[in-house]
């Protein structure tokens, strides 16, 4: 529990800093360095500090993220011994999807629960304009294959900019409700590695809401226990649809997450602009006991807010590729 009240259950764990795609909003063409290999947590790492975020300090689900953490080696494997933790936690994992197809099988059989997969367009020529890369095909497959593998619910993720893709916000809807999966919008937040977000290309929660609503009607469901997505329900159908609105809507006063970067920096919050150093704990031969308590006194440290609509508001040191989405 941070001094706000808030109790943190969710744990955001990035796998890898690296990416096998170079979104325009996220890193420029020629990609950012990587973090030596020697700099990122092992797998006995992980392990050691996932057991003591679960057994000590009740984290009760895991997201693993990157980066791409797909081309982490030896996913299926380090999934496996994470839900094999006594307690265990419910393990999920956002990704863009490249690569899931030969996977999903093998993460669904390891113990993964549900995967969130990154999509920002159905156009293959946008698609290779916004990512740099001509993938789209193989996110299409990672999709179904996770969903026929049963990493339900699928959801998809979709960062809408104004002028590249906010014309296939009620689109992207109709394809998540005819392939039975989860539509999720997010505000585009200014995270990336270029420092070039702009406030008004960023297309509101509002605004997203006016465009689904000129093809469908909703319902509002709320937003479910802390989840960052409130959602509505698409009348007629099985379906909700999410809107993440973290700039227009801050939804920090519930926040229950904390993350864990590739190479073992703890941060409260994805704004934070410090961190704490738990690689150096455990390669300095510390105990659980000293890795707990630098753990609570990171949260102990969290502040009330993002403060991205103040004057105060300073980004982050590192791009959203280096924290973990």
């Amino acid at each position: 529990m941070d001094r706000f009240g808030r109790v943190h259950t969710d744990l955001r764990l990035s796998l890898t800093d690296r990416c096998n795609l170079r979104c325009t909003y996220c890193m420029p063409a020629e990609g950012l360095a990587w973090l030596p290999k020697d700099e990122i947590l092992g797998d006995d790492e992980i392990v050691r500090l996932v057991r003591v975020a679960t057994e000590r300090l009740g984290i009760t689900e895991v997201r693993l993220t990157g980066g791409e953490p797909l081309v982490r080696r030896g996913l299926p494997d380090l999934i496996a011994r994470l839900t094999a933790l006594d307690p265990a936690p419910e393990l999920s994992i956002t990704t863009n999807g490249i690569g899931l197809a030969r996977c999903a099988t093998a993460l669904r059989e390891a113990g993964l629960s549900r995967v969130n997969v990154s999509l920002d367009t159905l156009r293959p020529e946008r698609f290779a304009a916004i990512t740099r890369r001509d993938r789209l095909a193989d996110v299409l497959a990672g999709l179904r294959a996770a969903h026929e593998a049963g990493l339900d619910p699928v959801k998809v993720n979709a960062v809408p900019v104004r002028g590249v893709n906010d014309d296939e916000i009620a689109d992207l809807v109709a394809f998540a409700v005819d392939n039975g999966y989860r539509m999720r919008f997010i505000e585009s937040m200014p995270l990336d590695a270029q420092g070039a977000w702009e406030r008004d290309r960023m297309v509101t929660a509002e605004e997203i809401l006016e465009r689904i609503g000129e093809r469908f009607s909703l319902t509002p469901v709320g937003r479910e226990d802390n989840a960052p997505a409130e959602e509505w329900r698409i009348d007629g159908t099985d379906s909700v649809v999410g809107v993440i609105a973290s700039v227009t809507r801050p939804f920090c006063g519930s926040c229950d997450r904390v993350r864990l970067t590739a190479d073992g920096q703890l941060r409260n919050c994805l704004f934070a602009t410090e961190e704490s150093d738990l690689r150096a704990l455990l390669r300095g031969g510390a105990d659980d006991d000293a890795v707990e308590a630098a753990w609570r006194s990171c949260i102990g440290g969290k502040a009330r807010g993002h403060a991205i609509n103040s004057e105060d508001f300073r980004r982050p040191d590192r791009p959203m590729s280096a924290i973990g989405g």
